[in-house]
């Protein structure tokens, strides 16, 4: 994509974003430890992700795409910190960005929409875990005012090597 001004829509995702999003994803899958997943998806295995996110609830899926080519250049979640009942007004949040458009305000549109989308909902807490390193994350989530609250030391195995994840959390 070339680097001049390319206009950006925040919206909802929905059916048709599904292939798309699968290959965002999978390249972090394959490429990075930014996810700890390590077997890529077919679009059909990722429909029961994308079908949690509704239009409305807790838990959403904001996309960013390219207004002019319609390209999905990255996505947004919140989604169920832990399945159960106590932990239903905490929401773990998400940025995935098509690998060639970070440092273009992309994830600062992408999180800005969520939580306008998140402000009426019951939610307390947004958390966000952060495998290191991973400075752009770091900062696109202080920015947010989120806070770090601990790291977890070599939580994940992946590439042949152990991986921290440190956690931030954000009052809503």
């Amino acid at each position: 994509m070339p680097s001049q001004r390319t206009e950006v829509q925040v919206r909802p995702g929905g059916e048709d974003d599904l292939a798309a999003l699968t290959d965002l994803y999978n390249h972090y899958v394959q490429e990075t430890p930014t996810t700890f997943d390590t077997k890529t998806f077919t679009p059909e295995e990722r429909r029961p992700w994308l079908l949690s996110h509704p239009e409305d609830g807790p838990h959403r899926l904001m996309v960013a795409t390219d207004v002019d080519s319609q390209r999905i250049l990255g996505y947004a979640t919140s989604g169920p910190f832990r399945p159960k009942p106590a932990y239903g007004t905490t929401v773990e949040v998400t940025v995935y960005l098509a690998p060639d458009v970070g440092g273009r305000g992309i994830g600062t549109l992408l999180y800005k929409a969520l939580f306008e989308a998140l402000a009426g909902e019951d939610v307390h807490r947004a958390l966000a875990g952060v495998a290191l390193p991973n400075e752009a994350s770091v900062r696109l989530h202080e920015r947010f005012g989120f806070r770090y609250v601990g790291t977890y030391r070599e939580v994940g195995r992946k590439f042949g090597r152990y991986w921290d994840v440190a956690w931030y959390e954000k009052a809503l």
